[in-house]
């Protein structure tokens, strides 16, 4: 979120979202904004890893930059990697499509690949008000142009993977292409 700019309440709400799950201890770590010994112990004793929305680019740049990357296929062995936004395009295997470019984020970083840590694409915010793009007309015109499976996922869904098994969870809208 450092990078977007104007109002931030979208980021104040899932905050209060997160609170509102009512765990034991709640603790926000900036990988952009302090050093390696200070955000990995935290990360350590986390249980479960939650990132969150803004600009996709800037995020992964900054799991990489900050050596989190190479940390993450043994925090997952443990700990729940949970995307909220940004934090769930960072999962796939790459950021850098037709689809995930609908949002129409700045690129400044030169970043394409993603984590790998899920087979497929998923795109937050459909049929959203903040982006106008993400919509079944659009998503089937950019779908095409890319061969993994695609969830787009309103922000009343959520996707559950345990044990390779991949799960919808909505109480919203959603879409699949490329199955």
């Amino acid at each position: 979120a450092n990078v977007e700019s104007g109002d931030k309440s979208w980021l104040i709400k899932d905050l209060n979202s997160l609170n509102d799950l009512h765990v034991a201890v709640l603790d926000i770590v900036d990988i952009s904004a302090t050093t390696k010994d200070v955000w990995l112990p935290r990360l350590e004793n986390a249980d479960v890893l939650v990132f969150s929305g803004g600009n996709t680019f800037h995020l992964m740049y900054w799991i990489q930059k900050s050596g989190l990357q190479d940390l993450l296929p043994k925090f997952l062995q443990t700990k729940v990697w949970m995307g909220i936004s940004a934090g769930s395009c960072v999962a796939g295997p790459t950021i850098y499509n037709s689809v995930q470019n609908l949002f129409g984020e700045k690129n400044d970083y030169n970043q394409k690949i993603g984590l790998n840590l899920v087979n497929f694409q998923l795109i937050p915010h459909l049929n959203s008000d903040w982006f106008p793009k993400i919509r079944k007309e659009h998503l089937e015109i950019a779908a095409k142009q890319i061969s993994e499976p695609i969830y787009a996922l309103d922000d009343q869904s959520a996707i559950k993977i345990v044990d390779d098994k991949v799960e919808i969870i909505s109480e919203g809208q959603y879409l699949k292409f490329n199955e």
